[in-house]
């Protein structure tokens, strides 16, 4: 089986509550998604998508999603899509770094080798553990009061599981979870989400004022040297997210005891080819794991969930659903949410079918 053309579409996914807010005063309403069309000559079809969360979360923008991939792309016609180790190779030979560029191309190759081998994604990935997947609800930086009342809302809608964004003022941030914690029941999960934004002291004045909360504390400042010196005095559980972009920075992080959890996310580290890797070694080490992306509709969502699916239930901290944070649907066939779990597809490959009304006119076409 060969790559005979590749098509390059532009989607944009607006919030169904407006805007997305975190630390530093970034936000994004509308976000900007690259959705990629792989076609073989044997008549199979793959589908992937990548959509970095705006320009100023991670070294990845949406306009270089797709610089990336005109760069790229022409480099894999000929190629066998089912080979992943040896695409991944040839990506890595003809362009150096960018992993989130090459993300949405694997993606589509792995949805091309589930078709071909007539399965389903995760069953390729390892088997499916379960009958769902548990996800987490992001909880947009506001008012304390705002947020607790989201908390409470989505609670009702069967979640369990919730990402208070913070990294803020320390003394707005302990209020923000304090209001959030007070509306959980036993056995909900709470985590402190503050994407690097606090300072080391005050990431520590964060974690002294919530000592008596059952909270996770997620990447509280930008640097590893700063995060570990942070978790030497943190008597929470602790996840590691940004800092985590690749095997080597995985492998470190468990050897100095840098983390409970591991936010694992496709596009980071390249696509499920390599997040893969990264999910066994967590596996093997005993490291529990939120599986996601930095963003996406549904193409994405259908990834995530099965590279979650296919991992053992214990070692899955949580995932999420982003195609139920938008208002826009790219594909049918996609994981939807049902009080607060998804469930990978059972269909050969992704499992899902893009819409064509709305990949009509592609921004790169290559033969």
């Amino acid at each position: 089986m060969r790559i005979t053309g590749i098509d390059v579409y532009r989607v944009e996914l607006p919030l169904r509550e407006g805007s997305y807010n975190w630390s530093g005063g970034k936000s994004v309403s509308v976000f900007d998604s690259t959705v990629v069309r792989v076609a073989t000559d044997a008549g199979l079809i793959g589908h992937g998508e990548c959509c970095p969360l705006g320009p100023v979360y991670l070294p990845s923008y949406a306009g270089g999603v797709r610089a990336g991939l005109a760069e790229l792309a022409p480099q894999l016609l000929g190629a066998d899509p089912t080979q992943l180790g040896a695409i991944n190779q040839l990506m890595d030979a003809r362009l150096k770094g960018h992993p989130y560029v090459k993300s949405a191309l694997d993606m589509a190759c792995w949805d091309i080798a589930g078709q071909a081998a007539g399965v389903p994604v995760c069953t390729l990935l390892g088997g499916r553990f379960g009958e769902a997947i548990t996800l987490y609800r992001a909880i947009s930086k506001d008012t304390p009061e705002r947020m607790a009342t989201r908390v409470a809302a989505y609670r009702a809608e069967g979640y369990t599981s919730f990402q208070l964004k913070v990294g803020d003022d320390p003394e707005l941030d302990i209020e923000r979870i304090r209001a959030a914690a007070a509306q959980l029941r036993p056995g909900d999960r709470l985590v402190a989400d503050a994407n690097t934004g606090w300072l080391q002291h005050e990431a520590l004045r964060v974690i002294r004022g919530v000592r008596d909360i059952d909270v996770y504390i997620e990447q509280p400042c930008l640097t590893y040297a700063e995060c570990l010196a942070v978790r030497a005095h943190c008597h929470h559980p602790f996840v590691l997210d940004e800092v985590i972009d690749d095997v080597a920075s995985l492998m470190r992080a468990a050897s100095e005891r840098a983390m409970d959890v591991a936010n694992l996310k496709i596009s980071k580290f390249g696509g499920l080819t390599k997040l893969r890797l990264a999910r066994d070694l967590c596996v093997e080490l005993g490291i529990a794991m939120t599986i996601e992306d930095t963003w996406g509709g549904d193409i994405a969502t259908a990834a995530i969930a099965h590279l979650a699916h296919s991992t053992p239930a214990a070692l899955r901290f949580t995932s999420t659903d982003f195609n139920s944070y938008v208002t826009v649907s790219v594909a049918d066939g996609a994981p939807q949410r049902e009080q607060g779990h998804m469930a990978a597809s059972t269909t050969a490959g992704l499992g899902v079918r893009p819409r064509a009304d709305l990949l009509r006119s592609p921004v790169l076409s290559v033969r």
